[in-house]
């Protein structure tokens, strides 16, 4: 629970506050455990963030800049190696973003699987977090972030970038979340994790796949959020897979639930939960990276049916298609010029 931890996109820093918060519970001065690093766009924000940090007892290297521009912690180390400098990135970065001056970036050593056709920013995004993470002789970083949906699932050229990250067995673990969780998007989104060392250990050739979309504390009608408990029984899961130990002392009013499943503290595939994916059955899959694919959905009852979120769901896989019929547009019109020279 130590190392240098990166957020790209951090905002007024609760990624590193929440980070501090993980780090005391379990029982470390988070000063000394943990170095601060951030980038982000707004002026204002940075102000914002740096009081966070202060009001914590903490300290940041937080700085201004335009990410997909520049990357102002030199994330690739110096001089620029395919490894980068960070133990850790947290970020939960905007979604879908347009206009993107492709032109500015496509000399960038940071996207090492190639700049995505698509006029969105996810793929940007996913390459600036794995590129940042360091590797040794013994291991290497982890990222975890957050994530549209339409990721997961896109096609063209941003599925060959996933095809890569996956082959290069850079996915850890992958969890669907609910909608509301967010107070700035509504929609369900989904949880990346990706770990540098993994090639080196015995899971080298899997994925976890967990939906957590039927776990979560109902705030109000708009809001959601998990419970530590609800997080414990999550992270549990991953920690089984990883062959870590875990803590069921702190399950709570999951615990029946933990014991159900997992009777023997053993990791086991549970239809509608979790289940580790092979690379090959992922391939089958033409590497989507969804976790309903997987794992198996859960169907809800009748009336817990909820239409605006299956209207938001509907409207966020449109603006994929429409996105990748753009995307195909381009592709047929460049090859009709070149056949017409």
């Amino acid at each position: 629970y130590k190392g240098k931890i990166l957020d790209p996109a951090c905002g007024s820093g609760g990624m590193f506050v929440q980070s501090a918060k993980f780090v005391a519970e379990h029982k470390k001065n988070p000063s000394s455990a943990i170095s601060i690093y951030g980038e982000e766009k707004q002026a204002e924000t940075i102000r914002l963030c740096k009081m966070n940090l202060a009001v914590h007892g903490l300290e940041g290297d937080v700085k201004q800049g335009n990410t997909y521009y520049e990357d102002i912690h030199k994330s690739l180390g110096k001089p620029a190696s395919p490894a980068g400098r960070f133990d850790f990135v947290l970020a939960n970065p905007p979604f879908n973003v347009n206009g993107i001056d492709k032109d500015k970036i496509k000399n960038d050593k940071r996207f090492c699987y190639g700049l995505p056709r698509a006029d969105n920013g996810n793929y940007l995004w996913i390459q600036i977090f794995w590129s940042a993470l360091n590797e040794s002789a013994t291991g290497g970083g982890r990222a975890g972030f957050v994530m549209a949906n339409s990721a997961s699932d896109a096609r063209q050229s941003e599925q060959d970038i996933r095809k890569a990250l996956v082959d290069d067995n850079g996915v850890d673990v992958m969890i669907s979340v609910s909608s509301n969780f967010f107070y700035t998007v509504t929609l369900p989104c989904t949880l990346w994790f990706l770990d540098k060392g993994k090639k080196k250990t015995k899971r080298k050739d899997k994925v976890l796949f967990i939906d957590a979309r039927n776990i979560f504390t109902q705030v109000d009608r708009a809001h959601r959020e998990y419970s530590p408990e609800q997080l414990q029984f999550i992270a549990n899961i991953a920690r089984l897979y990883r062959e870590e130990e875990i803590d069921v002392s702190s399950l709570g009013e999951m615990k029946e639930e933990w014991k159900k499943n997992f009777p023997k503290n053993k990791y086991a595939d549970i239809p509608g939960l979790c289940k580790v994916a092979t690379l090959e059955e992922i391939r089958e899959q033409n590497y989507s990276l969804n976790p309903g694919r997987y794992v198996g959905v859960t169907e809800k009852a009748a009336d817990d049916f909820d239409f605006y979120e299956k209207l938001e769901e509907l409207n966020e896989e449109l603006e994929v298609l429409n996105s990748e019929a753009r995307e195909l547009e381009e592709k047929i019109s460049e090859n009709i010029s070149k056949i017409t020279k």
